[in-house]
């Protein structure tokens, strides 16, 4: 590829609402933007609009993730765009958006079309309609797990075309012991007074099945005995499509009479903030995770964490704080981890971070994108 001039470079995501993947497409953007490249992206927008377009880069509104036929067929229209907009890289990160990208990109003449990225973001179902994240000219697997899966499930995959590049943080922005403003924690304990002077941990993810919230609250009532402080939060938004989880949720609390015991905040844009308060945090995914992110953040942060050993975030812990590890689905090892990390004596030391840095993340995807 041609790098004597500025890349443009095109991201193409289902929504910017929130999560990994949209705070990842947000900080790649900001990184061509500021390297001299020109970033855009393609999503059907979402409260996470303004943060992206605040570094520079150029967001354009177009519903490419529902899956329907109308939004296959939505290729020529795509393969239209790509050619006016001069696109060099085209980088899909989700499945629907990557049919409608592949189906573009391939009708293009070789010598004139983009470089086209997939990223695997998750340990998605194995199926045709999920190979697709592997066709990319180079697919990059968020974690040594993910590679993994690719490698197990879609034997035609070439090796050399796949590139593990680590989700990362910056430990400036997640420092070690790091402490919210006093004005902030006013705020919080005002709106959450039932979370002040407790033993709080924290279970970060939006109301969908598979994340552990049902588990969660099975612990909290186990223990709430045991550590009469303890108070759980649950940090994410409910999904539309699915209220009757959330509700299903709200009820099981009340039937076991937790409200004192168990906060839902909804969406938080603080979570470094939430973290620093929290004295344990918690990933209990039925579903292996891809990478565990928020485990990487709070343990930059000092925070304890426990976590089931599966996934992403079996990786990550025992990379990082392997006390942390307990074996999926055993909520008794769940609370007897949390009874022995209760007293604080085992937290990660300052040194745990050694890897995953947003730096070393940042300039592998660019690397990808010129190679």
């Amino acid at each position: 590829m041609n790098q004597k001039k500025p890349l443009t470079v095109l991201q193409i995501i289902p929504a910017l609402d929130s999560g990994g993947v949209e705070k990842g497409t947000i900080e790649v953007a900001k990184a061509l933007v500021d390297s001299g490249h020109k970033a855009l992206v393609i999503s059907a927008g979402g409260r996470l609009v303004g943060e992206l377009e605040k570094t520079g880069a150029t967001h354009v509104n177009w519903d490419l993730g529902k899956k329907s036929l109308t939004t296959f067929l939505r290729y020529r229209k795509l393969r239209q765009w790509l050619v006016e907009s001069d696109v060099d890289v085209l980088h899909a990160r989700s499945r629907m958006p990557a049919w409608v990208a592949w189906l573009a990109w391939r009708g293009m003449p070789k010598q004139n079309r983009p470089r086209f990225i997939t990223t695997v973001h998750g340990l998605n179902s194995v199926s045709a309609y999920s190979k697709i994240m592997t066709y990319g000219e180079a697919v990059v697997a968020v974690s040594s797990t993910v590679k993994e899966y690719i490698t197990a499930n879609y034997k035609g995959v070439k090796q050399d075309k796949i590139v593990v590049i680590p989700r990362g943080i910056d430990p400036l922005e997640f420092p070690f012991a790091y402490q919210p403003a006093e004005s902030w924690k006013l705020a919080w304990f005002e709106r959450f007074p039932n979370t002040k002077g407790k033993f709080i941990v924290t279970l970060p993810g939006r109301l969908t099945r598979l994340k552990g919230h049902h588990d969660l609250i099975r612990v909290i009532d186990g223990l709430k005995e045991q550590i009469p402080e303890i108070h759980a939060v649950i940090v994410g938004s409910e999904d539309p499509k699915r209220m009757s989880y959330a509700e299903g949720l709200y009820k099981e609390v009340k039937d076991r009479g937790l409200e004192e015991f168990i906060t839902f905040t909804g969406y938080r844009s603080d979570m470094k903030d939430i973290y620093a308060i929290s004295d344990m945090v918690l990933s209990l995914s039925s579903k292996p995770e891809s990478f565990g992110r928020t485990v990487v953040e709070a343990i930059s942060l000092g925070r304890a964490v426990v976590g089931y050993d599966h996934g992403g975030v079996g990786e990550t812990l025992s990379q990082l704080y392997p006390v942390g590890l307990v074996p999926l689905d055993d909520l008794a090892a769940v609370s007897e981890r949390i009874v022995a990390l209760h007293d604080g004596s085992l937290l990660p030391p300052q040194s745990a971070i050694t890897q995953y840095s947003k730096k070393d993340m940042l300039n592998g995807e660019l690397s990808v994108y010129v190679d």
